[in-house]
């Protein structure tokens, strides 16, 4: 009698895809439909560029709330992308953690927040800052209690 063992089809490369997993057929052979038959999402494969230099934050702010990315929502940051202008950068200035568009305009650069509330944080030669990461993604929730990972939704 021949064992088999089934692992985790997943290998760490973005080539794994939701049709590389193995599935079982009980019967004997296979339904005529079954190629036609969809597969499940798997929103790491699709959303992470980089699995070991991505990681979540939650937004605790509505400064970006002009591009979409509302308080409470959960932030998917890359930390190997380059930090470039006009893109939503995760970094600590001063001490404090800000989430803002990266701006450079003569020869200066600024974080813009989307929000007109906030004022722009000119970055000068005495700023203390620290570039985290690239925002990729936004995960907006409807329902709070569908994410007990990080609680009830920031007030």
């Amino acid at each position: 009698m021949r064992e088999e063992v089934f692992k985790s089809s997943y290998r760490g490369t973005k080539s794994f895809t939701q049709h590389s997993v193995r599935t079982l057929d009980a019967t004997g052979f296979g339904a005529a439909a079954d190629d036609y038959s969809e597969q499940g999402i798997d929103l790491n494969e699709q959303l992470i560029i980089n699995k070991l230099a991505t990681f979540f934050v939650l937004m605790n702010s509505d400064a970006m709330e002009g591009a979409g990315i509302f308080c409470g929502d959960i932030l998917i940051v890359d930390r190997s992308i380059e930090i470039a202008p006009d893109k939503i950068i995760l970094a600590i200035v001063n001490n404090e953690l800000l989430i803002r568009f990266l701006k450079i305009a003569g020869g200066k650069r600024y974080f813009q927040a989307a929000n007109t509330k906030f004022s722009t944080i000119q970055l000068t030669e005495a700023s203390k800052i620290r570039f985290v990461g690239v925002v990729t993604c936004v995960l907006h929730l409807f329902e709070t209690n569908l994410c007990p990972l990080f609680g009830e939704k920031v007030k």
